[in-house]
């Protein structure tokens, strides 16, 4: 198989290690990954906070440069959803079978390519945190649990209220800070009444939002998205 990484604008910015991770992963068992540099924001921030024309323009760029792609693989649950959710409904029939290509990750590894044990290793205690978009936009289940459980050494841990948002909601946080807070000191005392080490996810975006919690706490969990636990 030959997937074309969409990165997304959060992960290139912030997060590079986790594109790193999926190539690693990806190549590892046995598929080429190829990037497409033309490829920019998937338009969520925009839809999100109103503005569609601009999400528009963007969704008409994203099917433009991956129009021709085998398989597009993205380590973000959210970015996936806006693409396979929301182009349809911005796009119409512009949108052409595109969406329906688009994976996240963990989605592509155990439905499309069969994988549920990547090899890995990573001898600490994990506990995984669903985000919303992962749980209720793409119904992932617990395909990305499944994958942990196979990874060598990993204790993988109940967190409990494990379906309740983090709070984070992209421009939600900014917007509703209070309520936000909240949200977040009820998750992060979740996590750390886990036990866990780590804390994963599918999406980066919360995992900012959680880890910035957990630093201000001064907790010893860190956050890890699951690519680079599973390319371990």
């Amino acid at each position: 198989m030959r997937a074309s990484l969409f990165i997304t604008c959060f992960n290139d910015t912030l997060s590079p290690e986790t594109g790193r991770a999926t190539v690693d992963l990806l190549e590892r068992l046995g598929h080429e990954v190829e990037f497409r540099e033309a490829q920019t924001c998937c338009g969520q921030m925009h839809l999100n906070s109103g503005y569609r024309d601009e999400a528009r323009d963007l969704a008409r760029r994203f099917v433009k440069v991956f129009h021709d792609a085998e398989v597009i693989v993205t380590p973000s649950a959210s970015c996936a959803g806006m693409v396979r959710e929301s182009y349809p409904l911005l796009l119409g029939s512009d949108a052409g079978d595109v969406p329906g290509r688009v994976f996240e990750l963990t989605e592509l590894l155990y439905d499309r390519l069969g994988v549920s044990d990547t090899g890995a290793s990573f001898a600490e205690r994990v506990c995984y945190h669903p985000t919303c978009h992962s749980l209720r936009n793409l119904g992932l289940g617990d395909r990305p649990e499944q994958l942990l459980r196979t990874v060598h050494g990993l204790e993988l841990l109940p967190l409990e209220d494990a379906d309740q948002c983090c709070g984070f909601g992209g421009t939600f946080a900014v917007k509703n800070a209070d309520v936000s807070a909240a949200m977040l000191a009820d998750k992060l005392d979740r996590i750390e009444e886990s036990g866990a080490q780590v804390v994963t996810a599918v999406d980066n975006s919360c995992l900012m939002h959680i880890q910035g919690g957990l630093r201000r706490r001064r907790s010893s969990v860190r956050a890890m998205h699951i690519a680079e636990i599973l390319a371990r």
